[in-house]
């Protein structure tokens, strides 16, 4: 994947996500995956001033950070302005990590800066049989606070154009089928779907013919969650600031039925990167601008990990010097932008300063301290 244009660089088995997954504990539970990743001690090292960083690939080597030595604290609130009504799922790693380290010096800025906010859960895995409890599991949860999940359907064929995020389903006929099943399971609460990060801004790797085949079957898919759940808010891949211009983008998403009330609710933008909130802001508009459809249309923008903006180099694994962005609310005070939502978890590795998809304490700590 070229790094500059990627967004979603490698979720499911180079990225980290919250991932609702039957790990044989039963259908009706949630937990995080980790896939293509070699056991791992998940136990924290000591803090240091160095992170010990892994290569993404012969190419990348990503730079090593100092990380301020963390101090012991009183444990730290929320921020006040935390959206109140978005999901936060009980089960992910980080919060695993949490309730094993409480004497970790890390542990307050992680618990109250991480651990305590809203993210989304993704469904990366083909998994037909179990997809439906896997979904109800997270949107009753929600249901039973009076709250909203985020919900990340991630398994259309050809993910990732077969870079570090390959897999999905076999077919298009098998991810139609799998939509039904996961659309099954949405309830008839609120909730917000990200529809298959970088299956349109990424979609430049297939022939004409395979990628209007997706593009219906994206359309579709819309068409049956919405119809499944009418409370339902469907946005759709639109890349990130730093990729296609807004025109190109939006003649992609119209393709793909992002432009139609009866399968979407608008966009979204900056899945897993780290270009700035404003800049989002700037470019979802003129993209919503372009893509035309009702004005009700809106976009969601990922603020997981964009504090710092985007490194000037490109450099989309574990880069240093990135901060949190702000925290997920639904109420953005900014026309047409509809939430700011944490959908790459922080502290997940890109698989560079720690296991692919695997939760790095010491990253999570840079990021929530800087």
């Amino acid at each position: 994947m070229v790094a500059a244009a990627s967004v979603v660089v490698a979720v499911g088995t180079a990225t980290g996500m919250v991932s609702a997954l039957d790990d044989g504990r039963g259908a009706n539970e949630a937990r995080p995956e980790v896939t293509e990743s070699p056991t791992l001690d998940l136990r924290p090292p000591a803090p240091s001033t160095s992170v010990t960083s892994g290569s993404a690939s012969p190419s990348t080597a990503p730079k090593k950070q100092a990380s301020p030595t963390p101090t012991k604290t009183e444990k730290k609130q929320p921020p006040a302005h935390t959206a109140a009504r978005l999901y936060r799922h009980p089960d992910s790693q980080v919060l695993d990590w949490v309730r094993d380290n409480a004497g970790d010096p890390r542990y307050d800025v992680i618990a109250s800066r991480i651990a305590d906010q809203p993210a989304a859960v993704w469904f990366a895995e083909y998994a037909p049989d179990t997809v439906t409890a896997r979904v109800r599991a997270v949107t009753g949860g929600a249901a039973a606070q009076g709250r909203v999940p985020v919900v990340v359907a991630y398994t259309i064929p050809d993910r990732d154009c077969g870079g570090a995020s390959k897999g999905g389903a076999p077919d298009l006929d098998a991810y139609d089928a799998w939509i039904d099943r996961f659309a099954a399971g949405l309830g008839s609460g609120e909730v917000v779907v990200i529809l298959e990060p970088d299956s349109i801004a990424q979609s430049e790797c297939l022939s004409g013919a395979r990628r209007a085949d997706r593009f219906a079957s994206l359309a579709r898919a819309g068409r049956v969650i919405k119809a499944a759940n009418p409370k339902a808010r469907v946005y759709y891949d639109a890349g990130h600031s730093g990729w296609h211009p807004a025109a190109k983008q939006a003649d992609l998403l119209r393709q793909a039925g992002a432009g139609s009330a009866a399968s979407s609710d608008g966009i979204f933008s900056n899945v897993s990167n780290f270009h700035r909130t404003a800049d989002e802001i700037a470019y979802d508009r003129r993209v919503l601008t372009a893509l035309g459809g009702p004005a009700s249309l809106g976009a969601v923008i990922d603020t997981s990990r964009n504090g710092n903006g985007a490194p000037a180099d490109g450099e989309w694994c574990d880069p240093d010097g990135r901060k949190l962005g702000r925290t997920p609310t639904l109420n953005t005070g900014e026309a047409r932008i509809d939430g700011y939502l944490w959908v790459k978890l922080p502290g997940e590795s890109d698989g560079c300063k720690g296991a692919p998809g695997t939760f790095t304490p010491s990253y999570a700590y840079d990021l929530a301290s800087s």
